[in-house]
């Protein structure tokens, strides 16, 4: 399961770990601690994420409850303010878009492109869609 939030990213699965346990995996240091302040974070270079912990599936059920509860924004994307961070989810929200059929408008996709470049003032503003179009999805029949 991918969890994004609006201050960390984790993947969270059941491998390498006892059947009352989950392995919570990050790309960035300091990920995991955001959502689970306790846990002890390794670092492993040989696989493709960086950073884990295994904790217990019920702290696990906790933390990811009381993050509903914490929900205040209108928008997630606009909620999150690093900008590595928000750039990498405006790729996901375009990979994702391309799934949707019809697509969403593309006003959408340009306030997704002008969020993006209001917070990296130094990249210039672009009105074309932050959405390459590097992937065609045809409707499954």
């Amino acid at each position: 399961m991918w969890i994004m939030t609006n201050n960390s990213y984790l993947s969270i699965v059941s491998k390498d770990c006892g059947p009352a346990e989950l392995l919570v995996r990050a790309r960035r240091a300091g990920d995991i601690e955001k959502v689970f302040p306790n846990a002890k974070v390794t670092r492993q270079t040989n696989s493709d994420y960086l950073y884990r912990a295994i904790l217990p599936r019920d702290v696990v059920k906790q933390a990811l409850a009381a993050m509903i509860d914490l929900i205040d924004y209108p928008n997630f994307q606009d909620s999150v303010e690093d900008r590595s961070l928000h750039a990498a989810y405006v790729s996901v929200w375009c990979a994702m878009a391309g799934l949707q059929h019809p697509p969403p408008e593309i006003e959408r996709a340009i306030h997704a492109r002008s969020a993006l470049t209001s917070k990296i003032s130094r990249r210039p503003k672009h009105s074309a869609s932050p959405c390459r179009p590097r992937y065609s999805f045809a409707p499954m029949r």
